[in-house]
C-alpha cells in the first residue's frame, strides 16, 4: 500500500461534496502546488538568512544565466520588467558589491552589468540551499522516475501554454 499525504486526506473530504471531482486531476493539481509552495518557503528562508532579498537574487541569477555579464535591457527582458526599471535594482547591487558597470567592449555607449566574486558568491550560496531542497525532495525518485515525470509536466505544461480550444 501507497503511503498516505495530506491531498489524499483532502480530495476523501470533497469527494462527497463535488462527486464528479476527479481524484487525479485533484490530487495532482494539489501536490504541484504543495512541493512549489514548499520550495518557495525553503527559498525564502535561505534568502533571509544570507540577507537577499527576492529580487536581488532574481536579478544575480538572470545574469548569472547569461554568463554573468549583460546589458541592462537583456536583464529586464529576463526578468520581465520595464527597461527603465532594472536601474534601481542594479544601483542597489551596485551598493552591496555584488555587480559592477563597466564599459562594453563592443559599443562605447554602452554600460554593462557584470557580476562581482561577491554578487556571484551570494547566488551561489541561495542556489545551493534551494537546489539541496530540490533534489532531497526528488530523491524519493529513481533517476528514471524522475525523468518521467520531467517529461509528464513538459506536457501538461505545453497544455497550459496553448490558449484554450474556443467552442
Amino acid at each position: 500500500m501507497t503511503d498516505r499525504d495530506r491531498t489524499d486526506e483532502h480530495v476523501a473530504r470533497w469527494l462527497p461534496v463535488l462527486p464528479d471531482l476527479d481524484p487525479d486531476v485533484e490530487g495532482a493539481v494539489t501536490r504541484m502546488s504543495a512541493l512549489t509552495r514548499h520550495l518557495r518557503e525553503v527559498k525564502d528562508r535561505a534568502l533571509a538568512d544570507l540577507d537577499l532579498q527576492e529580487k536581488e537574487y532574481g536579478t544575480l541569477h538572470a545574469l548569472a544565466g547569461r554568463g554573468g555579464r549583460a546589458v541592462p535591457s537583456e536583464l529586464a527582458g529576463d526578468l520581465h520588467m520595464a527597461p527603465a526599471s532594472i536601474t534601481a535594482r542594479v544601483d542597489a547591487l551596485v551598493r552591496r558589491g555584488f555587480v559592477r558597470r563597466i564599459p562594453s567592449p563592443v559599443d562605447r555607449r554602452r554600460i554593462d552589468v557584470e557580476l562581482t566574486d561577491a554578487g556571484r558568491a551570494a547566488w551561489r550560496r541561495a542556489l545551493g540551499v534551494v537546489g539541496d531542497e530540490e533534489h532531497r525532495v526528488l530523491g524519493a525518485l529513481t533517476p528514471q522516475e524522475r525523468h518521467l515525470l520531467s517529461d509528464l509536466l513538459r506536457r501538461v505544461a505545453l497544455a497550459a501554454e496553448r490558449p484554450p480550444a474556443r467552442p
